[in-house]
This record gives C-alpha cells, sequence and structure tokens, in this order.
C-alpha cells in the first residue's frame, strides 16, 4: 500500500476516527479526505469540520444523505418485510451499502486511489463496507487500521491522541459504555453489561423509547397511507420517506414501542449480543405486512415470506451491491405495484396492533368470506372434490400400508 497517495476516510469525529485520521497521514505518508454522513443519528455532524480542519484535511464532506437513506434503502428493505433471524430489523446493516457508495463516489470525484474506515476485524461492518466497495470500484484500495495496527485498547487509542496532539477529551463527560450505532432507523447498543448474556440491559441505557410500563395509558391511533409499497402519508398528510420515519420514531418511541435485546450470529462467526431500539421500523413492518394482507395474491404472499430469510442475509452479510440482491429486488418490488391503500393501527404499551385495512386494490371479498348467506358466492359442495384430490397421494400410500401410525 505504499503507493496509495490520497484516501477516503469514514469520519465521525470520535476517538477512533480521529486517531486513524493521523495514522493514515504518518503511516501512509498520503492525503486525507474526510466523509461525514449524516443519516439521522441525532448527533451534530458539523463539529467534524473542525476537527477534520485541525488535523490538515483540506477536503472535507459533510453530506445530508437522511431522504437518500430512507427512500433508497430502507424503504425498499421494507417491502420485503425483512427480518433476520426472526427479529433484528437491520437498522446497522442498511446503512453500511450506502456509506460505501458515497465514499466511492468521493474517491471518483477527488482522485483517491483509496478508503479507509473504523470499523474492527471482529465485526460484521468490515465486510459490508469493503464488498460494496469492491462491488462499485474494483481496483480500490482498501485500508482497515483495526486489523493493521497495534492501538488495540481505548486507553492506547487515547495515549496516541494526547501524543500526537489530537483534540480529545480524556476527562470529559461520562461516556456511554456500550458501542452504539445510530441512523434514522435504529440505535445499537453492544458491549458492557450486554456481553453477559444473562444479565438483564440496563433501563436507563435506552435513548429513544419510554418503557412500556412508563408509556401512555390511553393507546394512541395512526392511520398510514400506502402506495406501491411505501408510506407516503400520516394520518392524511403527505410526508417525505425520511419524515415518514422520523414521525413514526417519535410516536412509536412515546408508546414504548421497538425494543429489542437478542443474540444474534455475526457473517464473521461469532454470536454477538446487542439491544436495539427501532420504533418506527417495528410499525413499518407490522403495518406493511397488514395492507400486503388484503392486496397481495396469496402465492405471491407466501412466495415473498420464503425469499425473505435470503434477502435479509444479503443485507445483514454486506450483499446489498451484489446481482443476486438486485434480482430478489426486482422481484420484491414488481409485488408492490398493488400494495396501495389505508392501515389503521392502535398503538399501545409496547404493542403495534393492526385495526383495520383498506384499498381499492383489495383482493378481501366480503362477498365470498362472510359466514352469512353468500347468495350463491361461493358454492360449498366444491371443496369436498377439492379435499379429496387433495388427499389422493395419502389414500394411495395409506392404501398401500404406509400410515405414519
Amino acid at each position: 500500500m505504499a503507493d496509495v497517495k490520497k484516501v477516503v476516510l469514514a469520519y465521525s469525529g470520535g476517538l477512533d476516527t480521529s486517531v486513524i485520521l493521523k495514522w493514515l497521514q504518518d503511516t501512509y505518508n498520503c492525503e486525507v479526505v474526510t466523509f461525514t454522513a449524516d443519516l439521522g443519528q441525532g448527533e451534530e455532524v458539523e463539529p467534524a469540520r473542525a476537527k477534520a480542519q485541525a488535523l490538515g484535511v483540506k477536503e472535507i464532506f459533510i453530506d445530508d444523505l437522511r431522504e437518500e437513506f430512507v427512500r433508497d434503502f430502507v424503504f425498499p428493505m421494507f417491502r420485503a418485510n425483512t427480518v433476520y433471524e426472526g427479529e433484528y430489523l437491520l437498522g446497522t446493516s442498511i446503512a453500511r451499502p450506502l456509506i460505501a457508495k458515497r465514499l466511492i463516489e468521493i474517491a471518483n470525484a477527488t482522485g483517491a486511489d483509496a478508503i479507509s474506515h473504523g470499523a474492527t476485524g471482529k465485526g460484521n461492518d468490515q465486510v459490508r463496507f469493503e464488498l460494496g466497495a469492491y462491488a462499485l470500484k474494483p481496483g480500490v484500495k482498501v485500508i482497515a487500521p483495526w486489523r493493521e495496527w497495534d492501538l488495540l485498547s481505548r486507553e492506547k487509542l487515547m495515549d496516541y491522541a494526547e501524543k500526537h496532539g489530537i483534540p480529545i477529551e480524556r476527562h470529559g463527560k461520562k461516556k456511554s459504555p456500550y458501542s452504539m450505532d445510530a441512523n434514522l432507523l435504529h440505535i445499537s447498543y453492544e458491549g458492557g453489561v450486554l456481553e453477559d448474556t444473562w444479565t438483564e440491559h440496563e433501563e436507563d441505557m435506552w435513548r429513544w423509547t419510554k418503557s412500556p410500563e412508563a408509556a401512555p395509558d390511553a393507546p394512541t391511533y395512526i392511520e398510514l397511507t400506502y402506495r406501491k409499497g411505501d408510506i407516503v402519508a400520516i394520518d392524511g398528510k403527505d410526508m417525505t420517506p425520511a419524515q415518514v420515519l422520523t414521525e413514526l420514531n417519535r410516536i412509536g418511541g412515546a408508546n414504548g414501542i421497538g425494543r429489542l435485546d437478542i443474540v444474534e450470529n455475526r457473517y464473521v462467526g461469532m454470536k454477538s449480543r446487542g439491544c436495539y431500539e427501532t420504533p418506527g421500523g417495528t410499525i413499518m413492518l407490522k403495518a406493511h405486512r397488514a395492507i400486503e394482507s388484503i392486496t397481495l395474491d396469496r402465492e405471491v404472499a407466501h412466495l415473498k415470506d420464503e425469499l425473505m430469510p435470503k434477502y435479509a442475509s444479503l443485507i445483514y452479510n454486506g450483499y446489498w451491491w451484489s446481482p443476486e440482491r438486485s434480482m430478489l429486488q426486482q422481484m420484491i418490488d414488481a409485488s408492490q405495484v398493488s400494495v396501495n391503500g389505508v392501515v389503521r393501527l392502535k398503538l399501545y404499551k409496547g404493542n403495534v396492533i393492526v385495526v383495520g385495512r383498506k384499498s381499492d386494490d383489495s383482493l378481501f371479498d366480503a362477498n365470498i368470506a362472510t359466514f352469512e348467506d353468500d347468495a350463491g358466492a361461493y358454492d360449498q359442495a366444491d371443496a369436498g372434490g377439492f379435499i379429496k384430490l387433495n388427499a389422493l397421494r395419502m389414500r394411495i400410500a395409506a392404501g398401500k400400508g404406509r400410515t405414519l401410525l
């Protein structure tokens, strides 16, 4: 990597990436371009500019990507009702392909020959960033400091920062004991007491949601309007994708919705315990399945459910920019043409309860489904032959003595 002349660094302005910035300058003797993304993490990103300038960076990119993030990544993922290992709504995973995309765009614009990130050698993010980068720019060089340096503890990072005059407070406000990641879809917590799988998470850890016990005693009702599988309005008010998710986070958090404590299987092979707050996403998943329940053909809906675990694994493992994910996305998006209408929800103490759904594209026919007289819309006598034909193979097997008893 001695030939690296310019590198684009995914830069937050925190301890790790500030040390990485200086380390890249000294170790590779190269120019560093910084890129800071606003994905709705709820923290100011502009201070990163001053920190980068203090370290001699001349090209600084600070981008508001909230709308692109929700429109082009979160919404497409939710069209598939995507859940990893039955529970995780992929809040961290889905942000990484956008960051990788922007890193490559900036590298192309600035003539950089390398990118760098602050992901550790134990986690999934290194895979996600780098698979995305190689898919979008095959010849790009990737520098992953955590796989190269010996600064493998917070104290070593602090000592390095102090030695090199990097403006990091050693004795500032109390630091969270957790490793955290946040964007408009979720906030995650790892490390600390969570590394003991028997220890209950601490109540004061949560940032976005009330506990169900402290949530209002009266339910909150909302109506979500769908167009081609995406929410376009809340309670009749048109909103952009980022506005939709921001508002659902607010409403869901106030009602104690979206907390999760799981142990997941990382792509690199280890198990990891994490806690997540995904209030808006939890509401979106429930509502989307509700609108699909009346607008999708049965076999289309079932096929989507069969494909979803594969789709979820592709996102979790970093294959957003792969041809197979693109192929699945086209199939998923094609299924959403008729997913239009309104879902009414009751939010109450951590629960998302569907209480109504309607659509001009609904396949639900009350004249056929009724328990009352259907006036000949459905001939119940037809069911006898249907059952016998479906039982034929089992009847033949049983006649040959191949019973399961």
